[in-house]
């Protein structure tokens, strides 16, 4: 199996979900179960229905997690060597040509990403256009959106 970056951020974020889900959601949702079989007949019972299917996404997401912890391959910018290039987990600040606005972006792994907080998959089209380019340079990246045109001002790990 693939190993897929995550940053030190993003696993304790993965790891206080995967808590949450056993500690506080699963218990929940047993409760609710059990509730719902003391209604009677389980075959016409909505909410024994509507739990069990709840506890199903809680237990293929503990599974999804638990698969992701195993594959993590943890990457701590503040350890790297700083060389001025775009590297998973760098945090970028771009000028984009196109209307002189500025865009801080976070290079991220998959479960992290986060567009309102300007977490960028590494694989995403601006993700992927960034990654390897030094600072200063000028960057087209094709989006869904059509061409943007960016120049890097600031390469930052932290």
């Amino acid at each position: 199996m693939e190993k897929e970056p995550i940053t030190l951020n993003g696993l304790k974020k993965i790891k206080e979900e995967l808590q949450n889900l056993k500690s506080v959601k699963r218990p929940k949702i047993v409760e609710a179960i059990a509730e719902a079989r003391g209604h009677g007949d389980l075959k016409e019972n909505a909410e024994y229905h509507a739990a069990k299917e709840e506890q199903a996404k809680i237990e293929s997401r503990i599974i999804e997690i638990n698969n992701l912890i195993a594959t993590a391959n943890v990457i701590d910018v503040t350890k790297l060597e700083k060389k001025d290039v775009v590297i998973f987990g760098a945090t970028v600040l771009l000028i984009d040509l196109d209307n002189n606005q500025e865009k801080k972006y976070k290079i991220v792994g998959k479960d992290e990403a986060d567009i309102k907080k300007n977490y960028i998959y590494f694989r995403s089209p601006i993700g992927k256009g960034l990654i390897g380019k030094n600072n200063k340079n000028l960057v087209t990246i094709t989006t869904p959106s059509g061409e943007k045109n960016f120049e890097i001002k600031k390469i930052e790990y932290i």
